[in-house]
């Protein structure tokens, strides 16, 4: 059957994925958003890899972690745009990449466990390239300005034909309208960073998925061959990974479409009203 012979080779698939050593996992997400790798689009969930040439992107509402081999974890937030650049060899021992925020919020943060680990990492914003060598950094690549707050650390920032900026001082803000020399340093509140922070962090009222959760949901009632598919396809194409699990029917069987890796019931049940009304569909919580 077609439908089966799907569900086998993405089995497949997310078999031999797990069999090689990715520079990036994706960790959570707050749909919709999509991998594009070459002239292939998915919708992101948790566990795909990220692997060099890779774009990530986000939709309305939408927010991304993803956790770097060396311990790092990048955070987008909605309508963003990143490519992904590394020749890593042992992206564990030592990360060497670059980040290319090409539009939308981000926050590069390393762990305290994680921060005696080797790395390169240069993140562009917009106009501006940030050195990273472990540090907690946020930034932003606008339409008419890119925003670069240092958290913590020390890091170097260097804007188009520019000399370079050292920025070591907690909350340091980096400001630069295209086309224009960046303005002298200023100095963020804590109440904008904790703003700022809102547009990177998974907002707590909507649910996402996360690696080994083992809630669902099921979009709409089970169906049959056809339209399970043509559901599947749907949902997918939007940003939404979608999954099919068959269902004994007497001597028949139907198909559930499901998202599937919400860590609580609470969480799916969340996200269900959000998803519910960008899909159109009858929305159930499920484990």
């Amino acid at each position: 059957m077609k439908l089966r012979a799907t569900v086998l080779l993405a089995a497949l698939i997310a078999s031999c994925s797990a069999l090689a050593a990715p520079a990036a996992l994706v960790d959570a997400v707050q749909l919709p958003a999509w991998r594009l790798r070459g002239d292939k689009t998915e919708p992101l969930a948790p566990g795909m890899d990220v692997q060099n040439g890779d774009r990530l992107q986000t939709g309305t509402g939408a927010r991304v972690y993803l956790k770097l081999a060396e311990g790092s974890t990048v955070k987008l937030g909605e309508a963003a745009a990143l490519d992904f650049h590394t020749h890593s060899l042992k992206p564990q021992r030592f990360f060497r990449g670059a980040l290319d925020v090409l539009t939308g919020a981000f926050r590069f943060t390393t762990a305290q466990a994680a921060k005696l680990r080797q790395r390169d990492v240069a993140i562009r914003v917009g106009t501006a390239t940030i050195g990273i060598r472990g540090t907690d950094v946020w930034g932003k690549s606008g339409d008419e300005q890119d925003l670069v707050m240092l958290i913590e650390g020390h890091i170097e920032v260097k804007a188009v034909g520019r000399d370079p900026i050292e920025m070591a001082e907690p909350l340091s803000v980096f400001l630069a309208s295209k086309g224009a020399e960046p303005l002298p340093l200023s100095t963020a509140t804590e109440e904008e960073l904790a703003s700022r922070s809102a547009e990177t962090d998974i907002d707590p009222s909507n649910g996402a998925l996360r690696r080994k959760g083992r809630f669902s949901l099921r979009l709409g009632d089970a169906l049959d061959e056809p339209g399970a598919l043509v559901l599947y396809d749907q949902t997918r194409k939007a940003g939404y990974p979608a999954r099919i699990r068959p269902v004994a029917d007497g001597k028949d069987w139907r198909y559930e479409v499901l998202l599937k890796g919400f860590a609580s019931r609470k969480e799916a049940e969340q996200a269900a009203g959000p998803l519910s009304a960008a899909l159109k569909l009858p929305i159930t919580a499920t484990r």
